[in-house]
């Protein structure tokens, strides 16, 4: 029997590849990191062909590392970093251009000429979103207008655009299928998440022809197979979702009310509100939260854009750590009596600011303020960005609050982060006990399409959490703490606008 699921979990900054048996253990798994290009300020892209090779080297590492026979393999899911925008030659299969990455703020001056016209109000009805750099549409119309010859080949029907679940569901299957999920497409602005089908009027806004998108279907349908000769056999694809999509159904998240947050490069904090579509006052994002069997259930999303990534750059930009996990020690030794706040918006502000010209600052230092202090406010940062979502959830649908917020991703191996956030949300925090989550939700997926797993209420019956945080901060602590911090944001964004206007 084929009990054996496999699933690519392609993140920002890596890519790995988990084999799951059918108790959703972990058999054997491979990651592997790749360059980050930054060739100019607010620019961000990736190598698509190197996000290729490594997911075919982690998906060869997982299998080899669990001994595991591609002929037992049941069916494999995919999970990927969302927005992220490929366009490639349909005639060559090669990529035109290095991927623009989510983070990627080269399209803040389109968003802002389109919001100048009046789009902003139908985009967001239509698709739940916000005009922001961040989603796919202003990055693929600057691909097509700033790569020679783009446009005329995407007219003449010879370029695909896809995000990273389409560009490797293109590889794998060589290219025979050019598709994606509705979770994905759900996230280009160009998708009505209402009508289920791509929109032709901001298709026409963004300048982008509807002959480069792909085919959508649901979070778990047949998406083709493998090419035989990558690892030995042909693997049925049954199932993708962007990758907060997916830890949502890893988390077990299935009724309405229930919520996670993922902490990995950034922070995306999902609210499931079932069959509701709800309307954001505070913007945040309406998205899909996963869609089975055509059926959609729909979702209030806030987006960090920096979380994880500001621990890297204590590490990589500053040299303070030496390793990640250094950051809960020196944050346990920082002086309480400096109230140093960072507001890590290297890339802008997301949710609920949306001020894409916003750029980090870290106010309060004084003479004494050392690495223990700016530890202490990376991790700070991130619970109170947290705040700044969840109260805004709330506030959109009250009969939503969470009894206990549900999380995972690289940052809640940290016990301080996870009391921090306790403290500043007010709220219990619950670490699951398998902390794969984004990789699990794709596995579920896959395999609960092929007959392996079992479905939602089964799965969700599985779950357990491994560690339970509870407030202890007082209410006058917790209050003056995020008091400083909706102050420095304020003074982050002031300063963004006289900067702009300056120019």
């Amino acid at each position: 029997m084929k009990t054996v699921i496999l699933a690519i979990d392609q993140g920002t900054t890596s890519s790995r590849a988990i084999a799951f048996d059918a108790d959703l253990a972990v058999l054997g798994a491979g990651q592997q990191e790749f360059t980050q290009h930054y060739p100019d300020s607010g620019f961000v892209e990736h190598d698509p062909d190197e996000i290729w090779a490594s997911t075919v080297q982690t998906v060869r590492s997982a299998l080899a590392a669990g001994n595991v026979s591609p002929h037992s393999v049941a069916a494999l899911g995919i999970t990927n970093q969302r927005e992220t925008t490929i366009l490639w030659d349909r005639r060559t299969g090669r990529p035109i251009h290095r991927a623009l990455v989510w983070q990627d703020r080269r399209t803040a001056a389109l968003c802002r000429k389109l919001a100048a016209e009046g789009l902003e109000g139908d985009l967001r009805a239509r698709t739940g979103l916000c005009l922001d750099p961040y989603f796919s549409a202003s990055k693929i119309s600057w691909l097509l207008d700033n790569v020679e010859g783009a446009r005329s080949a995407a007219e003449a029907g010879h370029i695909a655009f896809g995000t990273v679940d389409s560009w490797l569901l293109y590889r794998l299957t060589g290219g025979r299928v050019h598709a994606t999920d509705a979770t994905n497409a759900s996230r280009t602005a160009l998708y009505d998440i209402h009508k289920g089908r791509w929109d032709l009027t901001l298709c026409d806004a963004f300048d982008v022809p509807v002959s480069v998108l792909p085919e959508v279907r649901s979070s778990n349908a047949v998406f083709g197979s493998t090419e035989e000769k990558l690892f030995g056999a042909a693997i049925p694809i049954l199932g993708i979702a962007g990758d907060q999509h997916a830890a949502t159904l890893g988390q077990a998240c299935f009724l309405p009310g229930m919520m996670k947050a993922t902490y990995g490069t950034g922070c995306f904090a999902v609210l499931n509100t079932g069959a509701d579509a709800i309307t954001s006052h505070n913007r945040l994002l309406t998205t899909i939260a996963y869609e089975l069997d055509g059926v959609p259930t729909y979702a209030l999303e806030g987006a960090i854009f920096v979380a994880g990534a500001a621990v890297q750059w204590l590490r990589d930009g500053l040299g303070v750590i030496a390793a990640a996990a250094e950051v809960d020690l020196l944050a346990e030794t920082a002086d309480i009596n400096q109230q140093v706040i960072l507001v890590p918006a290297f890339v802008g502000l997301g949710a609920p600011y949306w001020e894409p010209e916003a750029r980090g600052a870290l106010m309060g230092m004084t003479r004494n303020t050392g690495p223990a202090e700016l530890a202490r406010a990376v991790l700070e940062a991130t619970a109170n960005q947290t705040r700044d979502l969840i109260e805004a959830m709330q506030t959109d649908w009250p009969e939503g609050r969470a009894t206990a917020l549900r999380v995972d991703g690289g940052m809640v191996a940290s016990d301080w982060l996870l009391q921090c956030l306790a403290d500043t949300l007010d709220t219990a925090v619950e670490r699951p006990a398998v902390l794969e989550t984004t990789a699990m939700g794709a596995a579920w997926l896959a395999g609960s399409k092929a007959g392996v797993l079992p479905d939602q209420e089964g799965y969700a019956k599985s779950w357990r959490a491994h560690g339970r945080f509870t407030p202890r901060a007082d209410r006058s602590q917790r209050e003056s703490n995020y008091a400083r911090w909706k102050a420095a944001v304020e003074a982050v964004i002031r300063y963004a606008n006289a900067t702009t206007s300056a120019h």
